[in-house]
């Protein structure tokens, strides 16, 4: 038998890089796939694995290339993490990076663009929902995998600290979430068009805007200004999962990070889910 055809890598290496000047943030997202080809054949034909790289190495390459390399565009970063796998390994005959990019749009506020606050660009999709019975009816309109993100002016601290917590407390992290949000109309609006317009303007606001002592904190005061906003709704409704950014530890490949280099997951992830209503209890 012939092996005619083989190659390795890894596949999904994702990767936030953070370029921050001052308040003005540019993020860099990519979910990168690494393949090589070369003198390796007899790691399939004999079980001899001594001319492999570690597939774990690959996501460090691309970790520490991310972290010499924060402000390269994406054609430039796949050339550079080749370069790498070329200039180091003789046995590696070709490799193909091939990325898929994460884009963030910047959010402007009264006109301006904001230094910190993203949305996704693509993002998100309206929602309507009618119970209507012959008593009456109930209407719901909404957004559903409204994807936003601030990287900085959010934290995390004073949770209970026991034989299972690993978090560190922190005042200064990325908060990002993909919004399920469902407003309910007491009334018709002038016009819904607008009115729904004005609720993601107002959620948008309050979370890009302010200071975030946590995902709670942020779509308690989200609920209040749309409610203080639009008297037509009763009641708004929330599912905010956390969109984590994890700093990554460079300290192995003696480089610091000084918050610029994150690996992007959403699974496990926190689910927050909360109403804010006029009405009391």
């Amino acid at each position: 038998m012939t092996l005619t055809a083989s190659r390795y890598g890894k596949a999904r290496v994702r990767v936030m890089r953070l370029t921050r000047e001052g308040d003005h943030h540019t993020p860099r997202e990519l979910a990168l796939t690494v393949l090589m080809k070369g003198a390796f054949d007899a790691a399939w034909t004999a079980g001899d694995n001594r001319a492999c790289i570690a597939t774990d190495s690959v996501k460090n390459i691309v970790n520490v290339t991310a972290a010499k390399n924060p402000s390269l565009d994406k054609e430039a970063f796949v050339e550079a993490v080749a370069a790498v796998f070329l200039d180091t390994y003789p046995q590696v005959e070709e490799v193909t990076v091939e990325g898929r990019e994460t884009r963030w749009l910047r959010q402007s506020f009264g006109g301006a663009p904001h230094g910190h606050t993203f949305t996704l660009d693509g993002n998100g999709t309206g929602y309507v929902r009618l119970a209507a019975g012959r008593n009456g009816s109930v209407l719901q309109s909404g957004v559903r995998g409204f994807t936003v993100m601030k990287t900085t002016q959010s934290g995390w601290v004073d949770f209970v600290d026991d034989a299972y917590r690993t978090l560190p407390d922190t005042t200064d992290r990325i908060a990002a979430t993909s919004m399920d949000a469902t407003w309910t109309w007491t009334r018709a609006p002038a016009d819904y068009a607008t009115a729904n317009a004005g609720v993601l303007d107002h959620l948008l606001t309050v979370f890009g805007t302010t200071y975030s002592h946590g995902v709670q904190d942020s779509m308690y005061r989200m609920g209040e200004a749309v409610l203080a906003a639009i008297p037509e709704i009763a009641e708004i409704g929330f599912a905010m999962p956390n969109k984590h950014y994890i700093p990554i530890n460079l300290a192995p490949f003696g480089l610091d990070n000084p918050g610029t280099v994150f690996l992007p997951t959403d699974e496990p992830h926190g689910q927050i889910e909360a109403t804010i209503s006029r009405a009391e209890r």
